[in-house]
């Protein structure tokens, strides 16, 4: 089990990395040819907007509800109602999406006003910012759905499509900023016609695997099936409970609307560097066991359900943490390394750097979340992850207000990190509620050597962090080299560091055999 576990987790991972990385590719041509300012904060805004929901309606709140009951049906029922399951949650779904989509269109300049009030006032950023919204809206209904197909795709073991499909959304957005948007008279307006075709491309690309799968039916309106409304019943809560982060980064978007111009862009692109950690391993491992404790809940192992909960910790831990390190000290190198350019200047690098490292601080709660959450969702619990996301949500819209106005008042030159930090915390407190009702649910059973597996990380991450101090040169120093010396020289710093953890890992006794799944 442990293996296919993680011959699965290094698919997922695999591909997610490929996609990551063609997302830095993207964001290196968006910052070098847009840079920071009112063009690039209406467009994240814009684009920031349908990307929530589709946290809400695709990998997020949908999944976590709609996979635990594909795999009641895989694992109990026939296949002829496993195929009428999947045409109701589609037809449904779709409609409901297509519903949503209509009125998000028309009701745009309402929705801007709403998400980015700040804006309000500046004609050329609101106008901007509408007109954009008009096109990157539809990607909430091509994006749902594609998370749809990649939820069943999951549920039959075909991780790779799903994982693999964001790397399609990052080639059509790049071909867009190149080459289309030098083709339209409103500048940047080409970067959200690029967002609807890439929601188009990724769910065209998904189609054909379920047709060989034999699962690709004709969707019909069924709210009233017992499967249907029963996805619904735990969707509710879940929309909340699996996304307090991106209403967290929503909050942050709304309060930075009123900061200075370049703000949001500036948190955009260090939550960006904080995601790529996140994505390739967190959000890889959390889609990978979700399916696996589903079906260990349906068939009432509980003793399975409790192993791979602990493995997933450990393996977390044992990544989160050096990334987390690496990210706070190495924050400047990496981003002038990556964005530095074109119209992304030195100010710029300095502002996201400040952001970056807040984020850096609340990376392990952000991943500790992704793994956790399953342990509710995959046992059809959707309430609890609510309870403890409300007061995640209000930790981060307090400290949100009193670091803004703090860092403000001390004349702080980037009151935007505050937002960053503020949300960082709440992910840790979130992480932490979900890891203590857990335990008391006795859900979690932690196995023994968790007190010499967290020693044996503290001392691996004190030495790479005491190299990686010492190794670095100053930031006035990477903006003077060229950016191949930039590359190798932030190249050996990653490498090196990761060397020196795992080498000390090695000699403080942990094995191959220590990360495999206990029996």
């Amino acid at each position: 089990m442990s293996r296919g576990l993680l011959k699965s987790t290094s698919v997922v991972g695999g591909m997610t990395l490929l996609s990551r990385i063609m997302g830095l590719a993207r964001d290196m041509v968006f910052s070098r040819l847009f840079g920071a300012g009112p063009l690039m904060d209406a467009f994240f805004v814009a684009f920031k907007i349908p990307n929530l929901l589709r946290r809400f309606f695709a990998e997020g709140a949908f999944s976590q509800a709609f996979v635990p009951v594909l795999g009641e049906y895989k694992a109990t029922r026939e296949r002829k109602e496993l195929k009428e399951l999947i045409a109701g949650v589609s037809g449904t779904l779709g409609a409901i999406l297509a519903l949503v989509t209509a009125i998000g269109v028309v009701a745009a300049p309402l929705v801007i006003m709403l998400f980015a009030p700040g804006f309000h006032g500046e004609g050329d950023r609101y106008e901007l910012a509408v007109q954009m919204l008009r096109f990157t809206f539809p990607y909430i209904l091509f994006i749902s759905l594609t998370g749809l197909a990649g939820s069943i795709l999951n549920t039959f073991g075909r991780f790779s499509v799903p994982a693999f499909t964001p790397v399609l959304l990052n080639l059509v957005m790049i071909a867009s900023a190149i080459w289309l948007v030098p083709l339209l008279p409103v500048p940047g307006l080409g970067l959200a016609v690029g967002v609807f075709l890439a929601g188009l491309v990724q769910l065209s690309f998904q189609l054909p695997f379920l047709s060989r799968m034999g699962l690709l039916v004709r969707p019909r309106w069924q709210p009233q099936l017992a499967g249907v409304r029963k996805i619904g019943k735990l969707m509710l809560p879940a929309i909340f409970g699996s996304s307090v982060a991106q209403i967290n980064i929503l909050v942050d978007t709304l309060i930075a609307s009123f900061l200075q111009a370049g703000s949001i862009s500036w948190l955009y692109y260090s939550d960006r560097m904080m995601e790529f950690p996140l994505g390739v391993f967190g959000i890889a491992l959390a889609t990978v066991i979700l399916p696996g404790l589903s079906s260990n809940h349906a068939r009432a192992e509980r003793q399975a359900f409790s192993i791979t909960l602990d493995w997933a910790l450990r393996l977390t831990l044992l990544i989160a943490v050096p990334a987390a390190v690496g990210l706070f000290v190495l924050a400047g190198p990496i981003l002038v390394t990556v964005f530095y350019g074109g119209a992304f200047d030195a100010r710029d690098v300095l502002m996201a750097e400040f952001s970056l490292q807040a984020f850096a601080l609340g990376l392990m709660g952000f991943s500790l979340v992704k793994v956790l959450a399953p342990g509710y969702f995959a046992r059809q619990d959707t309430r609890t992850p609510v309870r403890y996301g409300l007061v995640a949500l209000a930790t981060n819209v307090s400290l949100n207000i009193i670091l803004v106005l703090a860092l403000s008042r001390w004349n702080f030159p980037a009151p935007h990190a505050g937002l960053a930090l503020a949300t960082g915390v709440a992910a840790i407190l979130n992480a932490w509620l979900l890891f203590r009702g857990l335990r008391r649910q006795k859900v979690l059973e932690l196995a023994p050597g968790w007190g010499r597996w967290l020693a044996q990380l503290f001392l691996a991450n004190t030495v790479m962090l005491l190299l990686l101090l010492w190794w670095s040169p100053a930031d006035s120093q990477w903006l003077q080299w060229h950016a191949p010396e930039r590359a190798l020289n932030l190249a050996l710093l990653v490498f090196g560091g990761a060397a020196c953890y795992l080498g000390t890992l090695w000699l403080a006794g942990v094995r191959v055999r220590n990360l495999r799944m206990q029996s």
